[in-house]
């Protein structure tokens, strides 16, 4: 697929509920932190980034790893993985994109934000990992 048949959407995740003090990342491309941040009282961590779509849908974009041939997903780095060489936690969180629904899809590519909102922390206290269910998918204006 060209590039030229795709379209660039803008998409945000928010980490709700963090864990304090804990550093949360994106993941580069090259499988590094990208715009680290971490929260002090447990407020909202939000991460910015675009994907490319083209049909199907398939995604496609610097933060976009693939599993299998339909899964897309986006990670994020927590602690250790995240940079901070002094935490106890080195984890990812891997967040489902490719079940975004048509209509959100759509609505982005006319300018508006998917923002995916994920629970920042596990059962037992600590930083989430694995695949985190997303909480809530909505569009937000720019």
């Amino acid at each position: 697929m060209k590039r030229t048949d795709t379209t660039e959407i803008a998409m945000r995740i928010v980490i709700d509920r963090p864990v304090p003090g804990v550093l949360h990342s994106l993941q580069s491309k090259d499988g590094h932190p990208l715009d680290a941040a971490q929260s002090s009282d447990g407020e909202a961590l939000a991460f910015d980034f675009a994907v490319r779509v083209g049909p199907g849908p398939r995604f496609f974009g610097d933060q976009v790893r693939a599993e299998g041939p339909i899964r897309r997903f986006v990670y994020v780095r927590v602690g250790q993985a995240a940079g901070d060489p002094a935490s106890p936690w080195s984890r990812r969180m891997k967040i489902d994109i490719h079940d975004i629904a048509p209509e959100l899809l759509a609505r982005a590519e006319q300018g508006g934000i998917i923002v995916s909102t994920v629970c920042g922390t596990g059962k037992d206290g600590s930083p989430a990992c694995a695949t985190v269910p997303v909480l809530h998918r909505e569009i937000v204006a720019r």
